[in-house]
């Protein structure tokens, strides 16, 4: 049996991004498929030093809460890492690892430390990058930091995870790693995890935001400047001109929230839709449920959970022809495609699913079978197999 030591910055029930619920999903599938899973993370108050959850055996350090100047933050991380280190250490005195595999660049310099101290090999999954992020606008601190952990890690990982083709080849160009070294397993997705809600509740839900004659459109995620929902407002002009009876909802927060809303007034939408804000998950999901359509603009996107989740709960979505959207949404198939960069084609497309309901039935009908492309037991099996490559390596 395998016995793997996986570092993340973030693990449920403490939850900053779409990073906690990946590495809970892939452990888990991992015990299934007979590998020991031990995830080292950070934990709050409440949370034990050490559990075992769903056959994952959870290792927690506590941190002080996260600051928001980035600057502050990378130190932030510097002091999370020493203190992985430490607690790293520990578990090898107590356990033999034959592996080490890190979550993106916050967690490098424990993996780094430790995958040395084990003479055990290093699997680095690479969720985005910060070139990617910034457009290769890297020249300044703290992107220049970030940019070059990254760079460094994905160098001095024996293997290098990325979940899509497109990540892989952006990895392989920007850092110099070598292409065979780079192996692509995609994202999953557990429509389990999307419970419906009882009829009656999604109705109250819809009735805030909209009635029952008019079209939701949905924008869901992080409001930051690359997943691009600057542009699906600048389009929104002509949605609602042709597609009358169109209202549109933005849901998440970010470091772009207040730029949004600003543009949103200034091109007369306010009266047109809500800003809902942070939301959980519980929320979060429902809106995918009395949504009509939802939009995924985004700039940049290494693969695309978004679409994936809207798929899963039977809302029909477009999405920028950009990045891991490519390979996550087949054109007329699964969804559409727009040119990315583009509110008019953006807009064109919208206005097309909103108009015709048959070709938004179809989307959703097509999206159910492609969802099983994205099982969880899969990608774990894939997970696996690398780290059984990895680990038969070290004791040939």
């Amino acid at each position: 049996m395998t016995r793997a030591l996986i570092l993340s910055w973030e693990y449920p029930p403490l939850i900053e991004g779409g990073l906690a619920r990946h590495v809970r999903k892939l452990s888990e599938a991992l015990v299934e498929r007979e590998v020991e899973v031990h995830v080292l993370t950070r934990g709050g108050e409440e949370s034990p030093a050490q559990e075992r959850r769903d056959g994952v055996i959870i290792h927690r350090i506590r941190e002080p809460k996260r600051p928001t100047d980035l600057g502050e933050f990378v130190a932030w991380v510097e002091r999370m890492n020493s203190d992985m280190l430490a607690a790293g250490v520990e578990l090898g005195d107590r356990y033999s690892f034959d592996l080490v595999h890190g979550h993106d660049w916050l967690v490098a310099n424990a993996c780094d430390h430790l995958a040395k101290r084990f003479d055990a090999p290093l699997v680095t999954t690479i969720h985005a990058t910060e070139y990617g992020r910034h457009q290769g606008w890297v020249d300044k601190h703290p992107q220049t930091y970030i940019h070059g952990v990254e760079r460094w890690i994905t160098n001095r990982s024996q293997r290098v995870i990325t979940c899509s083709h497109y990540m892989r080849e952006q990895v392989a160009d920007i850092f110099g790693v070598e292409e065979q070294r780079v192996t692509v397993i995609p994202n999953g997705i557990d429509p389990d995890d999307l419970p419906e809600q009882p009829a009656e509740d999604l109705a109250r839900l819809r009735s805030e935001f909209a009635t029952p004659d008019e079209k939701l459109v949905l924008l869901i995620g992080r409001l930051v400047y690359e997943k691009g929902f600057q542009l699906a407002l600048e389009a929104m002009p002509r949605v609602l001109e042709e597609a009358p009876g169109t209202r549109f909802l933005v849901a998440g927060s970010g470091t772009h929230e207040a730029e949004l809303k600003r543009q949103a007034s200034e091109l007369g939408l306010m009266e047109h839709g809500t800003f809902l804000g942070w939301i959980g998950d519980d929320v979060l999901h429902s809106l995918y449920r009395i949504a009509d359509l939802t939009v995924v603009p985004s700039i940049y996107e290494p693969f695309g959970l978004v679409a994936l989740e809207a798929m899963a709960s039977g809302c029909p979505c477009i999405v920028a022809d950009t990045g891991g959207l490519r390979e996550v949404v087949p054109h007329e198939e699964a969804g559409l495609r727009f040119r990315a960069h583009d509110p008019e084609a953006l807009a064109e497309v919208a206005i097309r699913v909103l108009s015709d309901d048959e070709l938004g039935r179809r989307l959703v009908a097509e999206a159910y079978e492609h969802l099983r492309r994205f099982d969880w037991g899969d990608v774990a099996e894939q997970t696996a197999a690398v780290y059984a490559e990895l680990a038969g390596a070290k004791t040939a």
